[in-house]
C-alpha cells in the first residue's frame, strides 16, 4: 500500500498545528487578569472554545508516568523511574523505590493496542506501596528504524520472557487486555523449559483468551473480514521525516479513530461537558476530562507484522483456545503450567472483552491445581474500570494483592 493515508493524516496535522497554537494563544490570552477580560461571561465562553480547538489534535509522544512518590505505611516515599532493561522496542521501566523490607516484584505487561503504557498509571500507582513494580514500557513503532527488524507476537512473547528473566526468579506478572493471550504463552513456554524464572503467580485482566465467548462489537469487526483487507486498508508506511520512516505500522491515529466511532455519541457529550465546565469555570470537573483525553489522545504506532498476527491468531484464528498457538514454531501447551498461580479478572460491563473470555484460561491451565486458580468477576465496570477507578482500587486490588502474598 502507497503511503496516502499516512501522509494525508500528517498534512493535515501541519495544516491543523498554526491554527491550535493560535487558539492556544488566545485562550491564555483571555485567562490573563492584564487584558481585564477574566472571569468575563463571554470570555469565557470564548476562551472554552479555543481551548477545545487548541486541544484537537493527537500527540505521538508518551506522556510522563508522573509517579513521584506514594504513601508506604503512611510515610510519602519517592519513586525514581529506572530503565532496567532496553530493547529497540520496549524499555523494562522500574517504578524505584528506598522501602525497609523487600516487597513481591510484579511485572505489568501493558498493552500494545495504539497507547502507550501510560494507561496504565493508575494501575501502576495503586500497586506501588506493596510491590516492587516494573512495567512493559513499549516504544513508537514510528520511531523505531528499519534496521532494528520487524517485531512481531514471537517477539512480544520474547520480550515477556526476558523481562521476567532480567527481574530474576520469584517474580509475578499481571496482564490487561491485549497481552493476555501472549503472557499465557510466555508462563506456558517457560513452564514447558523449566526456566528459572517463571512467575509464582499470573494475572489476567480483562483479555481475549477465547473470542468466540460472549462476542462484543470488537470482535465482530475483526473477525469480519479477511485478514488481507485488513493489510491492505490499514497497514501504511511512516513517513520520512521520522526515525522509523518506511516501516510498515498500523498507524494509531487510525486506531484511535476506530475505537472512538464505536462510540461517538460518548465522545461529544464529552467534550460538550467539558466546554461547558471550562466556560463555568468548574475546575474539578475541566481537568478529569483534560486528564482522561490528555491519556486517550496520546498514540502510538504497532509494527504491522504483530498487529496482523493479532488481528488472525486471537480474532480470526482462536489458536489459543483451540490448542493450535505457536511460538517460533512449536505449538504451546498451557497445560504445562503448574507452579504459577492462575488469577483472571473480568468487568461486568465490559463492551471490549466480553464475559466469559478471560475465565477461559482456567480451562486451558489443566496441569494447575484448583487451589492455584481464582476468578474475580467486578460487578458494575466496564473495561477501562477493570484496571482504573475506585473499585479497582478498593475491590480488584486487594483480590490481586491477596493472590500475589497467598503466592509469594
Amino acid at each position: 500500500m502507497s503511503r496516502v493515508m499516512y501522509q494525508m493524516y500528517q498534512a493535515q496535522c501541519d495544516l491543523l498545528a498554526p491554527i491550535r497554537t493560535f487558539a492556544g494563544f488566545a485562550n491564555n490570552a483571555l485567562k490573563s487578569p492584564f487584558t481585564g477580560l477574566f472571569g468575563d461571561y463571554v470570555s469565557s465562553n470564548y476562551g472554552a472554545a479555543y481551548e477545545l480547538i487548541a486541544r484537537a489534535g493527537l500527540t505521538h509522544e508518551r506522556p510522563a508516568f508522573g509517579i513521584d512518590a506514594v504513601d508506604v505505611g503512611g510515610e510519602s516515599v519517592r519513586v525514581r523511574e529506572e530503565r532496567v532493561h532496553v530493547t529497540p522496542f520496549a524499555t523494562l521501566l522500574r517504578f524505584a523505590k528506598d522501602v525497609a523490607a523487600p516487597q513481591p516484584r510484579v511485572l505489568i505487561v501493558a498493552p500494545l493496542s495504539g497507547h502507550f503504557a501510560t494507561l496504565l498509571r493508575s494501575t501502576a500507582r495503586t500497586m506501588l506501596p506493596d510491590n516492587d513494580v516494573y512495567i512493559t514500557d513499549w516504544h513508537n513503532a514510528r520511531d523505531v528504524p528499519l534496521s532494528a527488524g520487524r517485531f512481531d507476537v514471537d517477539d512480544y512473547v520474547d520480550h515477556v520472557i526476558r523481562f521476567l528473566e532480567v527481574i530474576g526468579p520469584g517474580a509475578h506478572v499481571l496482564a490487561v487486555c491485549q497481552p493476555c493471550v501472549p503472557v499465557l504463552a510466555a508462563v506456558a513456554v517457560m513452564a514447558e523449559s523449566a526456566n528459572a524464572a517463571q512467575p509464582r503467580s499470573m494475572t489476567l485482566m480483562a483479555g481475549p483468551i477465547d473470542t468466540r465467548v460472549s462476542p462484543t462489537k470488537v470482535n465482530a469487526l475483526a473477525a469480519g473480514k479477511p485478514i488481507e483487507w485488513f493489510e491492505r486498508n490499514l497497514i501504511d508506511r511512516v513517513p520520512q521525516r521520522y526515525p522509523g520512516a518506511n516501516r510498515r505500522v498500523y498507524p494509531g491515529f487510525v486506531q484511535l479513530t476506530a475505537f472512538m466511532s464505536m462510540n461517538i455519541d460518548r465522545h461529544i457529550k464529552a467534550h460538550r461537558e467539558l466546554y461547558a465546565a471550562i466556560a463555568q469555570n468548574d475546575t474539578a470537573r475541566a481537568q478529569a476530562t483534560r486528564t482522561f483525553y490528555d491519556e486517550y489522545f496520546a498514540v502510538l504506532d504497532l509494527d504491522a507484522e504483530f498487529y496482523l498476527q493479532t488481528v488472525r491468531t486471537i480474532f480470526q484464528d482462536h489458536a489459543m483456545p483451540q490448542g493450535r498457538y505457536q511460538f517460533r514454531g512449536r505449538r504451546v501447551e498451557p497445560a504445562a503450567i503448574q507452579k504459577t498461580t492462575l488469577l483472571t479478572v473480568e468487568g461486568e460491563k465490559d463492551d471490549i472483552c466480553g464475559l466469559g473470555q478471560t475465565l477461559a484460561a482456567h480451562e486451558l491451565c489443566r496441569g494447575l491445581r484448583p487451589y492455584r486458580k481464582r476468578h474475580h468477576l467486578q460487578a458494575g465496570v466496564g473495561h477501562y474500570g477493570a484496571f482504573n477507578g475506585s473499585r479497582w482500587q478498593n475491590q480488584i486490588y486487594p483480590v490481586i494483592k491477596n493472590t500475589i502474598l497467598g503466592s509469594d
